[in-house]
């Protein structure tokens, strides 16, 4: 399946997603990889991890690039040759990217039971909003994504989820809430944006403009 959504918030701002249901020989046709990005794949035991890497190289050539547009650096974090920011991300059967001129993150989670139990690992400042939603696990997933985004965003060794990424509250009918990371001296506030896509929860964040 191509593209299933593409979203521009702001005009100097895409989101592509796509829903893996192709095999990872049709993936496999109609891109071209880099020697580094072969070496990677040939590392994968996961075939959907496999997939889930080739999804993402045919969002990059849905958003006018190619795999040698793309880079990493020594943390890991996506680069693109012409400076504009992108984020990747990776979640069972679906993938997205952002690409935009301001810094920015993107997180795409599946809601599953298991992230109630491990709320105590990454819920600080939200605990009294969470305590009062109906719907826990949605609340958390957009949080979680939230923090996830922050943490690409920033890509700081040392930047905690339950210490330093405060999600504000937020109604889940709207789509948006405000986040903040408050980490040393760093002190940057984010438009977080969110999306139930599917069984899945999209959330990526902008600066405050």
């Amino acid at each position: 399946m191509p593209v299933i959504k593409t979203l521009t918030n702001r005009s100097n701002t895409t989101v592509y997603v796509w829903q893996i249901t192709e095999s990872e020989a049709w993936l496999r046709s109609g891109i071209e990889l880099s020697q580094n990005s072969v070496n990677r794949l040939i590392t994968m035991s996961s075939e959907m991890h496999r997939r889930g890497f080739l999804s993402i190289r045919h969002l990059l050539l849905a958003a006018g690039y190619s795999d040698n547009d793309l880079y990493y650096d020594e943390l890991g974090k996506p680069h693109l040759k012409d400076d504009k920011y992108i984020s990747i991300t990776h979640s069972f059967e679906l993938t997205a990217i952002i690409i935009s001129d301001d810094s920015t993150g993107i997180d795409i989670e599946k809601r599953r039971e298991k992230i109630k139990r491990i709320a105590v690992k990454f819920v600080n400042y939200e605990d009294k909003f969470v305590a009062a939603q109906d719907n826990k696990i949605s609340a958390l997933t957009v949080i979680w994504g939230a923090k996830e985004s922050m943490y690409k965003c920033l890509s700081q060794k040392g930047l905690g989820f339950f210490d330093h990424c405060k999600v504000e509250p937020f109604d889940l009918n709207s789509g948006t809430t405000i986040s903040r990371i408050d980490y040393n001296e760093i002190q940057r506030s984010f438009d977080t944006y969110f999306e139930e896509i599917l069984e899945y929860t999209l959330v990526y964040i902008l600066p405050v403009t």
